[in-house]
């Protein structure tokens, strides 16, 4: 049920929509009815979770993006300028993961994860940007930057991520001064202990290396959450919706904890 109904007819660009927090993202702005297209390096899977939405005539479109590569980038973008009239709200969700300490890490996984996590928020937040710029009346990007952006990762072995995401943050609250005189807020999310893939291959490696039983490590980082429990997808969705809605029209450069109080930072 819509509970925002100023998105309603929104264009919604979401990055990294394939699985867990990107697609529960997409649905998530299904619900407001905004029109939305999904992008992924993993075209099969956005293509059928678009018509699972209802299709093109619903307002749901898919795209293979690299958004590590420009032109892929441009071309999204023109597709969906060609599709929906222009973008509304971008949101850079696109993010990977090497599960490995600082020691172990080489040039190869600094590259990967910088590239995919700080040089795309950078090249896709421009050209939606510019897109928002042209039609002039302003607009809404968020990041999915991740509370490793806010803080150290401790004891998991996520060193260059967390540089990466640190990286995010920085990126948002700079494009959040330049872009504030045309209207465009920027903000970024900052989730906690979330039950998707990655935290399967930190539990892997944790506890491969401990010797300990599996889901060992998930569940201790999961005790020191103050609500208790682990953060579902659809919990980074709302706090989305919320940063794309009228109740944060004030709100720009805010890297949001939305991490069932786990920072304080």
């Amino acid at each position: 049920m819509a509970n925002f109904p100023e998105l309603a007819g929104k264009a919604v660009v979401v990055t990294g929509a394939a699985r867990g927090i990107g697609e529960a993202i997409a649905r998530r702005f299904a619900e407001e009815k905004s029109k939305v297209l999904l992008a992924d390096l993993d075209r099969a899977s956005v293509e059928k979770i678009a018509e699972d939405l209802g299709g093109e005539e619903a307002g749901f479109i898919s795209s293979s993006c690299d958004v590590t590569d420009i032109q892929q980038v441009e071309n999204m973008f023109g597709f969906a300028e060609r599709e929906f009239g222009g973008v509304d709200v971008l949101v850079n969700n696109a993010g990977v993961a090497v599960v490995e300490p600082l020691m172990e890490a080489d040039e190869n996984s600094w590259e990967f994860q910088m590239s995919v996590n700080a040089k795309g928020v950078f090249l896709c937040t421009q050209v939606a940007a510019r897109s928002m710029q042209k039609r002039g009346v302003g607009g809404r990007i968020i990041v999915n930057a991740s509370g490793a952006g806010r803080t150290s990762p401790g004891k998991v072995p996520l060193g260059v991520y967390c540089a990466s995401k640190h990286a995010a943050v920085g990126l948002t609250r700079a494009f959040a001064d330049e872009l504030a005189p045309s209207g465009i807020l920027v903000n970024c999310i900052c989730a906690g202990i979330v039950d998707t893939e990655m935290w399967e291959l930190i539990d892997q490696r944790m506890t491969g290396d401990s010797g300990e039983s599996a889901g060992k490590a998930r569940d201790d980082a999961v005790a020191t959450v103050p609500l208790g429990r682990i953060q579902i997808p659809a919990d980074v969705a709302n706090a989305v919706i919320l940063l794309a809605s009228n109740e944060a029209s004030y709100i720009t450069g805010q890297a949001l904890s939305a991490d069932g109080g786990l920072l304080k930072v």
